[in-house]
């Protein structure tokens, strides 16, 4: 029974071809394309509408040079909001909820925000690990520790995410076994649990929302420390 609990977060096979790649690419599929009658689709006009509140939303705290990291914080919003939304959908697998992919788009973003506050204010970057008016003797000490906070900043990036959606997917499964067990025992108990399920379920839609939203938010303030 242990077991089978966390078997929705092994990546599923198909005669030796890992089906991950097919998860990833599915969400660009529900995304329609830009037609001659685009103005008039609802559809696409709801689409542009959703990406330019998104864009202006991560875009405001950025001064113009960030700006143009405004295709590829929007794109990775769409992408993880896409992706955790529908692992909540029955017999679904959810790519966010392995460490592995979630560091891997983690760290490639944070190293490039780190290399551009490097190559474009060198001393405004590395001050940030001396904070103003440190005593001398803590200096030696407040260096390790900046440098440590902020080397760790890609894997608390990715354990965020991935603990966050592994825990309510959990949770999902542990009530609604629950919910299936006492049906035939406690009709009344097992209504109070699927009341309990449709409640987490609603929750875990916001959690799934609001954790792709703070994993973009979080790399486009690494950005504005560095720009």
């Amino acid at each position: 029974m242990n077991l089978s609990f966390f078997d929705q977060f092994m990546s599923p096979h198909l005669l030796g071809i890992p089906l991950i790649l097919i998860s990833l690419l599915f969400p660009a599929l529900l995304f329609p394309s830009p037609r001659n009658r685009w103005v008039t689709n609802r559809i696409s006009t709801l689409q542009s509408w959703f990406i330019y509140t998104i864009t202006k939303q991560l875009m405001t705290p950025l001064n113009k040079k960030g700006h143009k990291w405004a295709l590829i914080l929007s794109s990775l919003m769409i992408f993880l909001l896409s992706i955790n939304l529908l692992g909540l959908l029955p017999y679904t697998f959810t790519p966010t909820t392995q460490l592995s992919m979630n560091l891997a788009l983690a760290f490639p973003l944070w190293l490039a925000t780190l290399l551009t506050g490097l190559r474009n204010q060198p001393s405004a970057s590395l001050g940030h690990l001396l904070p103003e008016g440190t005593p001398t003797p803590l200096i030696p000490a407040l260096i390790m520790i900046e440098t440590t906070s902020l080397l760790i900043r890609p894997l608390a990036l990715g354990v965020r995410l991935t603990a966050n959606l592994t825990a309510g997917h959990l949770l999902i499964q542990l009530i609604s076994t629950a919910t299936a067990v006492l049906f035939s025992i406690m009709p009344a108990i097992s209504l109070l649990t699927a009341c309990v399920l449709l409640l987490l379920t609603i929750l875990e839609v916001a959690v799934a929302m609001i954790q792709a939203y703070v994993f973009v938010l979080l790399l486009s303030l690494y950005l504005q420390e560095n720009i």
